[in-house]
């Protein structure tokens, strides 16, 4: 049987892309699934970079070409493969992302799941992963920009007959509000990943950080994201994944305060 295909994708850079592909890859290797991430962002690559990992071959030479999938596979923590990208504006040039469907063909026969972490934008790099995913995960921040664009993302996913699995907003505070972003983005909301300053910047925080509110998260959401690959369940059967206690801040003493903040604690009533 062949792996589940799955595009994490978001319209604007920095919004927590990798963090969630990482994540995700690892917890979901950690609970028994043979995982592979690659690094699809063909522009501004940084998975390799994030998870302080040397490699001999990239991705960005396999569509020039000059290497076959096999010399790209990369071991990562936790038993994670991935797939890392190159930095330079070189091996961009000579990039062919129509390519990639070959790439992503041959591993979705090796693994029981491909995660492709893309790039930001409405360009034919990012088109090209989500017309090739079996589920599409929009992420995003609070940020305005951010959900704006990410919209955009999930405009041209429809444009192309993709399947938008759900989404996950990331660096959530007790002041955000959830249901607004939820009700503007118009897809189930699969998971909120709260703003967590304490945990460790090694990732994954799944593995380095495992106690760490952050990773709590990304451990809850790969075990949504296995129901749907798995067991073929749609997020609107499944719960938010989101606890109370993450936004609380036990040093603050002024409950009439945080009742009067609304933000996430609306979504508690």
């Amino acid at each position: 049987m062949a792996g589940y295909v799955c595009t994490i994708a978001g319209g604007k850079g920095g919004v927590g892309k990798t963090t969630t592909a990482v994540n995700v890859g690892a917890a979901l290797q950690e609970a028994g699934h043979d995982v592979v991430v690659v690094d699809a962002d063909l522009g501004m690559a940084n998975l390799g970079s994030m998870l302080g990992i040397e490699h001999h071959a990239s991705l960005h030479e396999i569509l020039a070409g000059d290497a076959a999938v096999s010399d790209a596979l990369t071991d990562a923590p936790g038993g994670l493969t991935i797939i890392p990208g190159e930095q330079s504006l070189e091996a961009f040039a000579d990039a062919d992302p129509a390519k990639l469907r070959k790439v992503i063909k041959t591993l979705r026969n090796a693994y029981d799941v491909v995660l492709i972490d893309t790039g930001a934008g409405l360009s034919h790099e990012v088109a090209v992963p989500l017309g090739l995913a079996d589920g599409i995960l929009l992420v995003t921040t609070p940020d305005d920009v951010a959900v704006g664009d990410t919209v955009k993302t999930a405009q041209l996913a429809d444009r192309i007959d993709g399947d938008v699995v759900g989404v996950v907003v990331n660096r959530v505070t007790r002041h955000t509000d959830i249901a607004e972003i939820s009700e503007r983005l118009g897809f189930e909301l699969l998971a909120v990943i709260p703003d967590d300053q304490e945990a460790t910047a090694v990732e994954p925080l799944v593995l380095n950080a495992p106690d760490s509110r952050a990773a709590s998260a990304f451990d809850q959401l790969s075990e949504s994201m296995a129901a749907m690959f798995f067991r073929g369940e749609r997020a609107a059967d499944l719960e938010t994944v989101l606890e109370e206690t993450w936004f609380v801040d036990e040093s603050d003493d002024d409950e009439e305060e945080e009742e009067e903040s609304g933000g996430v604690f609306g979504l508690f009533s």
